[in-house]
This record gives C-alpha cells, structure tokens and sequence, in this order.
C-alpha cells in the first residue's frame, strides 16, 4: 500500500486504534483494493500530533489477505503474534498482546465479525471506552461495543 497506511493494517491486528477510524461516509466511495503476504513482520513506532497519540507495536505472522471496498472490508490471517500499546487523548492508555492461530472476519460499515482461534490478552481505558480481554474471551464498551469468545467476537461500532 503506497498510501503509508501499511501500519494501520498490523495496528488493526494489534486492536491498537489510530484515532482517524474512518466513519462510513468516508468510505462509501472507496476504490477496491486487495493485498496479500505469505508471511510478515513488522515493528515501529507513530506519533500524531494532531490527534495527540503516540504508540509502538511489532507483529510477524504467516499467510494474511485483505480486501476492501466501499465499505466492505474482508480479512483472512494464519499464525501470527503481535504486541502494541498506545497513549492518546481520544483512546487513554491501551495495551495489547496476541497470539493467533487463524482467524477470518468481514464487515460491513459499522458491524465487523470474527471468526478465529485466538488469546489476546490486554486493557485499555479511556474516553472512548473500556476494553478488556483475557485469551481471547473479553468486552469492548464505549465507541465500540463487542464481545469476543476464545477469539471469535462481533462489534458494532456506534459512533
């Protein structure tokens, strides 16, 4: 992705947010676009000023494929494992750690759901919510609200 949004793909998979989530009428014009990697790694660090966030986050993982368009979105990842955390004035403090076996997951505007083998384990506490997971099984109140079962989980986000 030459657009520089290839992080915001591994913060996705870390459940670390970027703070510029995109609302649904930002992407009902979307182009299509796929990507696809037999394996991975990464690790870095970003800093918003204007959104007043900061984190860092390293992941590496096996087999991932993405799709999107509009505002549909498609993901199907293999083995994989990733870390991140997060400080910002919208989100609070966050920090995540996951090992996954695989997981595939689709959404549609606000809804996204899951399905998958995993053991995410962390918090996050902020204005915009609570999140909270322990390998895998968790909840998300706030501007999301989720549940999540040994990986597999459902969202909705409200705003």
């Amino acid at each position: 992705m030459s657009d520089g949004r290839d992080a915001e793909i591994v913060k996705g998979d870390l459940g670390v947010s970027t703070g510029r989530s995109q609302m649904m009428i930002d992407t009902i014009e979307r182009p299509g676009k796929a990507v696809a990697a037999t394996s991975y790694a990464t690790a870095g660090k970003y800093e918003d000023l204007s959104e007043e966030e900061i984190g860092v986050f390293a992941g590496a993982g096996l087999g991932h494929a993405r799709a999107e368009w509009s505002v549909f979105d498609a993901e199907a990842k293999g083995p994989n494992a990733s870390a991140g955390a997060e400080i910002s004035k919208a989100a609070g403090v966050k920090a995540m750690a996951k090992a996954e076996v695989a997981s595939a997951s689709a959404s549609a505007g606000p809804v996204k759901a899951t399905i998958g083998l995993a053991a995410d384990t962390g918090i996050g506490i902020g204005p915009s919510g609570v999140e909270a997971k322990v390998l895998g099984t968790g909840f998300t109140i706030g501007r999301k609200i989720g549940v999540s079962f040994l990986g597999s989980g459902f969202e909705f986000k409200l705003w």
